[in-house]
């Protein structure tokens, strides 16, 4: 039943006494394999009739017996390798038990005591909007061991009012990649920081699609509130249903507020597990906290133990990719980008390798890096969310970017008439030198045609004039649509910034 403490009114009470926060998380990633992870089931089961995809080892038919996934196993590694842990000599399976009905033969085969990863920590960044890092923390990571998915329960109500479950059987068996974190988070902001950044790194080296909706990274959270200056951590309470970045930030500060309230009535938080109600808000207590006695852990007895020697690591540790971090080092040093571009190329590995392929063989110069993430960023990432395209199926090729930029770079044509022709050359096929010397887009040379656009800019726009001699520069905006609607966007901009105040200086000086 749900405590009289969780009414909004009194979860939100002011207090008296200043408390710490502790969260620790539980990340569940399903891995990427062509097959489950004890049978050869077809792991694919996105939009699958429900069902579909069993076989007698997934649906815990007696006489059974799992076959371990190498794949899945392989990619446990690497994730732990990604996040600084160790991977010890030897590792094993157990069998973990509960009566759940999602988990047909009653327990679920995962790792104990010998996970294949430990001790490991993850790096996160608080930036600022410009892409600025403002402050780093570190949070442990304590484990990250390989398990099955359970099947899926569906809950549903019948016209009479009677409620029934369904179950679906297809995520049964799907390697589950569990990444348990120490308790080193200290608010819900950076919970989600955490998730946020483990979900692009799990992205990134290609073990997971991450994505949230389909259940494919899943989290628990385990929060606790103690009085500063206590050293013993409060009661744990496990917080679970949570399907959103935001859900988590909201499920923890809501359980915070919760734990905090009761603290300063005098009254004793229970370890418990319980569940995020999104639409109302709270969270509500589902059962009592196992401890991992009430597991019964067992070794698996039908599969056998794994060992490592630091020659299969260091294997798998060199089929690492260029992690984001030492990326985003690299643009920014030796491409001279501003964090906030060099982030944003950095969001999939694909945007960045086609950043990186638009330099050539030859590679970039500062102003062509600049260039051509700013084209990237700002209008290729627009074409392609508007036309649903992944940037690695873009019709506008690496090869085509670098020659738009090379004529933006070397003056030929302005930015605003790249622009423009940017939407032409996304739907493939089109050379932009050939459109600029066909269509005769070059930059304006005639020097008597731009100030000729340049005076009757300044004679029509006499408020913005008295602006810039007020000393507003940025009334210098204002000259700028009509000088480019007059040449027909072919005037440079620089050249018409120079051109325009030395004119309005004249005028300064003539008053």
């Amino acid at each position: 039943m749900p405590y009289a403490s969780e009414t909004p009114d009194e979860v939100t009470m002011p207090t008296k006494t200043r408390y710490v926060t502790t969260v620790g998380l539980e990340v569940h990633a399903q891995l990427l394999t062509r097959s489950k992870m004890y049978c050869a089931c077809d792991a694919d089961i996105a939009y699958a009739p429900p069902n579909s995809h069993v076989c007698p080892v997934c649906m815990g038919m007696p006489g059974t017996l799992p076959v371990i996934n190498a794949e899945a196993v392989n990619k446990t590694l690497l994730t732990g390798l990604t996040l600084n842990c160790t991977v010890p000599a030897l590792s094993k399976f157990d069998r973990k038990n509960y009566p759940y009905p999602d988990l047909m033969k009653g327990y679920q085969i995962s790792q104990y005591d010998l996970p294949f990863c430990e001790n490991g920590y993850l790096d996160v960044e608080e930036t600022d909007p410009r892409g600025n890092v403002t402050r780093t923390f570190r949070v442990g990571i304590i484990r990250v061991h390989l398990e099955e998915d359970t099947a899926r329960l569906m809950h549903r109500t019948g016209a009479d009012g009677t409620s029934y479950s369904l179950m679906d059987v297809n995520r049964a068996g799907l390697p589950l990649m569990e990444i348990v974190s120490a308790p080193d988070i200290s608010s819900p902001e950076e919970a989600e920081l955490y998730l946020q950044k483990l979900r692009h790194l799990l992205r990134w080296i290609g073990v997971s699609t991450g994505n949230m909706e389909e259940g494919a990274f899943r989290c628990d959270a385990n929060v606790s509130v103690r009085p500063e200056g206590q050293v013993d951590y409060g009661t744990k309470v496990e917080v679970k249903n949570m399907n959103s970045f935001k859900a988590v930030r909201a499920a923890l500060q809501y359980e915070v507020e919760r734990q905090t309230g009761l603290l300063e009535r005098g009254e004793r938080i229970v370890q418990e597990t319980r569940g995020w109600d999104d639409p109302r808000g709270i969270t509500i207590s589902q059962r009592t906290k196992e401890q991992a006695h009430d597991y019964r852990y067992f070794p698996e007895p039908d599969l056998p133990p794994l060992t490592f020697t630091p020659a299969q690591v260091e294997e798998i540790r060199a089929t690492l990719p260029e992690l984001p971090d030492a990326r985003h080092a690299r643009f920014v040093q030796t491409y001279g980008l501003s964090p906030y571009d060099s982030s944003q190329l950095l969001n999939t590995q694909a945007t960045a390798d086609y950043f990186e392929r638009v330099g050539g063989n030859s590679g970039f110069t500062a102003e062509q890096a600049r260039t051509a993430a700013g084209f990237v960023v700002n209008d290729l990432n627009r074409l392609l969310s508007e036309a649903g395209t992944p940037i690695e199926s873009s019709a506008l090729t690496p090869e085509a970017l670098r020659e738009l930029v090379e004529l933006v770079v070397e003056g030929t044509i302005n930015r605003t008439t790249a622009n423009g022709l940017l939407p032409e050359l996304f739907k493939g096929g089109a050379s932009a030198k050939a459109i600029v010397t066909e269509r005769g887009l070059g930059v304006m040379r005639d020097e008597s045609a731009l100030e000729k656009a340049v005076d009757e800019a300044i004679a029509a726009n006499p408020k913005a004039v008295a602006d810039y001699l007020a000393g507003k520069e940025s009334a210098l905006g204002a000259f700028f649509g009509p000088i480019m609607r007059a040449t027909k966007g072919q005037a440079d901009a620089d050249a018409t910034r120079d051109l325009l105040k030395r004119k309005l200086e004249v005028l300064r000086g003539s008053n």
